[in-house]
């Protein structure tokens, strides 16, 4: 719904007394369900869809929740006050009871029975030593927080100068806190002291101190009478607060009963009525005027409703809509599912894809599973990941998986089928790479004969002790029989050499692959131009771009695939160095210590060097003239043919001044056409020149970034054992290994397993159990988690910077479209 009234203010708009009285009832609701949560009671999800109230129903619903509101603060006032007073009772009743060891203590053995209670006139001295001599004893009891009781009792020694006797004792019992509520065994104080200043500063101090002070009698005749009444009134209190609670409990079910659905007819009302406002009125103020967006898919949808609301409502004139040829960029739709949902949150995350270009979310289904398992290429690990996915695609529907509050958890449950196909594809790499849980598996025999070599070179048991290492001669005769059948051969795991093997082969691949995945978004940038028929783009963009790459990084990876298919283990030694003859291509030059690869290579590799160098200018400026070229004669009157007429207006849309529906130019131009007004040149040839220099730049940066796929795939693999007895001799000439840290897999079975199958013995039964404990968690928290997590945000960079920035623009924005959505209640 797009917004009619942006200059009236929210205040002045039609319908604001509805939404504020839709408001006043959430507020309404926002007590009833503090009261509920106060009362330990969950509020449960509404089990029905019910429609959004009529007038008389919003009225009824609004009535009958400030009544229920009104219930609930007076039998939660009431409430309270009688738990407060009931525990006012049982304090003081508490404090009688301990007051009573102090006031009344037993007459020593021998001496005459004397009552102990102390009353005004008793005299404290013995008679006969003070007999003029009278003193008026006073009380002062109550209970104090135990935490004030030392300062409580400093400062009344301190303030009356001791002339008191203060007892302290803890209640047996722990008690509520009025004001906090909290469970808290209070300590009962009584302060025996003469002198009616002394009395008033007791009481001062008590009341700074929040003591709860009670009256208390001075013969034991009257603490009696006291405590009998208390006990009686506690007695009656306790039967009116079990009556109260019952009748709170009945309000409270009532509540659970009605508020979800009350809940769900306020939002709907308030959700409509704020579309409302959106509204405008035509000059008759009898008819609302809505301009909004919608599919056209969907257009029959909305007649039909539009057609069945004013049956419903009985209204005499009946609902139409009425298509709006628009300019405006529209708003992006693209429909998934549970499936692709987390690919296209993927694409999303980088930006929303502009109006009706190609959307990367399709082809992202297999490029990032599978460039994600390049570097988590694992059996084990991958294995682990695609059941742990598993689980939750079968489980999906379970409201314990779906529901949980946990925020991490429901990212890895929102992208529970791109985890299951990134473990699908790590197992496929895996075998390639012939690891599971960094050691290799002997599917197939290996193609390397041990024996052979042995025989043909005649090791005796002298040789074998003084050569810790043995070569292994392909060219010899049944030394190497062909090609592993699947991935590579496990001989390689025994190996010396195998880092520098993986190298080899792991750089290349990440150099292949990443070309062709460049390669593959220019491609896609097809699309774009001929559905918006910006057919100059093809030839002035999209052919130097393909030139540049393909004259360049096309012929690195050709020269990769030749040496592979021309060279063989005979004249391995002899073969010449791609990284040599790559570097001297651009400098124009041989070397004569490097072989040629192919007659007439020095020739092709300079066309291709100078065709890549022509191009750039092309890309440059070949847009902003065909743009100059084209406003020239348009303002000559004479148009040269368009690329491509103006787009069929598809969604509904605003007013036809200000219009919503892209042109074919908007979306790679940012909304601006070569027919703008004021078009500026010195903007078209700066946004262009900006855009060849990223573009070639970025050849020679995201081919290189792309080497992270041998990097991590490494890091993640195993690390050749220093105790290797064979060593296999490649092909080629062995690339350089990048200082890397030790492979991850490999630290975890040399430092964890591997020690504890060594040191295996009669105790070694017990000792593997806690040491396949502690290999099993770190492999879960280090390999699966760390190293899966750094794979992924890898594998998402370059899919949004080497990949989508070749063809994909994400300059749109989501369509919103009104609806009825289940929010939590907060």
């Amino acid at each position: 719904f797009c917004q009619l009234n942006p200059k009236v203010s929210a205040f002045q708009r039609r319908f604001v007394g509805e939404v504020r009285r839709c408001e006043e009832m959430e507020k309404t609701f926002t007590f009833l369900q503090q009261e509920l949560r106060g009362a330990g009671r969950a509020l449960g999800p509404c089990q029905e869809n019910p429609r959004a109230p009529l007038a008389r129903e919003a009225l009824r619903v609004q009535e009958q929740s400030e009544q229920l509101a009104q219930e609930l603060r007076e039998v939660s006032r009431n409430r309270a006050s009688l738990r407060g007073r009931l525990g006012d009772l049982r304090r003081y009743l508490h404090v009688l009871r301990q007051g009573q060891r102090f006031t009344s203590l037993p007459a020593t053995p021998g001496s005459p029975a004397r009552p102990r209670a102390l009353s005004e006139r008793e005299r404290l001295l013995d008679p006969s030593l003070h007999q003029h001599l009278e003193r008026k004893i006073n009380f002062v009891a109550g209970v104090i927080h135990p935490w004030r009781v030392s300062a409580f009792e400093r400062l009344l020694w301190r303030a009356c100068r001791g002339y008191l006797v203060a007892n302290f004792v803890e209640m047996p019992e722990p008690m509520e806190d009025p004001t906090t509520g909290e469970s808290i065994t209070w300590v009962i104080f009584l302060i025996s002291y003469w002198g009616e200043q002394i009395g008033q500063k007791i009481r001062k101090i008590s009341d700074c101190f929040h003591c709860h002070v009670y009256p208390y009698p001075e013969s034991e005749s009257s603490r009696a009478d006291t405590m009998s009444g208390l006990h009686s009134q506690i007695q009656d209190l306790s039967v009116v607060l079990e009556e109260t609670e019952q009748y709170l409990e009945q309000v409270l079910d009532k509540v659970v009963q009605v508020l979800p659905t009350w809940r769900v007819q306020v939002q709907k009302m308030k959700a409509i009525y704020l579309v409302l406002n959106q509204c405008s009125f035509d000059v008759t103020e009898k008819c609302l005027i809505a301009e909004v967006w919608c599919p056209v898919q969907d257009l029959t949808q909305v007649q039909d409703a539009l057609r069945q609301g004013s049956y419903k409502s009985g209204s005499s004139v009946e609902c139409f809509v009425q298509r709006i040829p628009t300019s405006e960029s529209p708003p992006t739709l693209i429909r998934t599912n549970k499936f692709t949902a987390g690919f296209q949150s993927i694409v999303d995350a980088y930006g929303v894809a502009s109006y009706q270009e190609v959307n990367p979310a399709p082809y992202a289904i297999i490029t990032f599973p599978f460039i994600f398992a390049i570097m988590f290429g694992d059996v084990g690990h991958g294995l682990l990941m695609f059941l742990f996915a598993l689980w939750m695609v079968l489980f999906e529907n379970s409201p314990s998986l779906r529901q949980a509050s946990n925020e991490i958890w429901q990212m890895f449950f929102e992208g529970r089928y791109l985890i299951l196909l990134m473990g699908a594809f790590s197992i496929y790499t895996g075998f390639i790479y012939n690891e599971c849980f960094s050691k290799a598996t002997v599917i197939f025999p290996s193609a390397w004969s041990v024996a052979t070599m042995a025989n043909h070179s005649s090791w005796s048991s002298a040789y074998l002790a003084t050569h810790p290492s043995l070569t292994l001669d392909p060219n010899v005769t049944g030394v190497f029989r062909g090609p592993y059948p699947f991935g590579i051969d496990p001989i390689w795991s025994l190996a010396t050499n195998h880092l520098n093997f993986l190298n080899s082969f792991k750089m290349k691949m990440s150099v292949v692959l990443g070309i062709v995945h460049m390669g593959f978004g220019v491609l896609l940038g097809i699309f774009n131009h001929v559905h918006f028929g910006q057919w100059h783009r093809l030839v002035l963009e999209l052919l130097p771009e393909m030139i540049f790459l393909l004259a360049l990084f096309g012929y690195l990876v050709f020269l990769i695939f030749y040496k592979w298919i021309m060279f063989t283990t005979a004249d391995s030694l002899v073969a010449p160095s791609i990284l040599i003859h790559f570097i001297d291509m651009f400098l124009f030059t041989s070397n004569a210590d490097n072989l040629p690869l192919y007659r007439g290579q020095v020739p092709v590799q300079m066309v291709l060097v100078v065709l890549a160098l022509a191009s750039v200018p092309v890309l440059l400026l070949g847009t902003p003239l065909y743009l100059r070229c084209r406003r020239r004669a348009l303002r000559s009157g004479h148009p040269p043919p368009v690329a491509g007429g103006e787009q069929e207006p598809l969604l509904e849309g605003q007013e036809a001044g200000n219009s919503v529906n892209a042109t074919k130019e908007d979306v790679e131009s940012g909304g601006h056409g070569p027919d703008a007004e004021h078009l500026d040149m010195a903007e078209v040839l700066m946004h262009q020149a900006i855009h060849t220099i990223e573009y070639c730049l970025g050849c020679v940066s995201n081919t290189a970034s792309y080497l992270r796929l041998w990097a991590l795939s490494l890091a993640h693999a195993r690390e050749c054992p220093r105790t290797s007895r064979v060593c296999p001799r490649g092909l080629g000439r062995p690339s350089p290994s990048p200082p890397l840290s030790p492979e991850l897999s490999e630290v975890l079975w040399t430092m964890v397993m591997r020690n504890g199958f060594v040191r295996l013995s009669y105790l070694g039964g017990l000792v593997l159990v806690p040491v396949f404990a502690a290999f099993a968690v770190l492999t879960v928290a280090i390999l699966l988690v760390m190293e899966g997590l750094s794979a992924f945000l890898h594998a998402l960079r370059l899919h949004w910077v080497e990949f989508q920035n070749k063809f994909y623009v994400g300059a749109g924005y989501k369509l919103c479209p009104f609806a009825f959505a289940p929010e939590a209640w907060e």
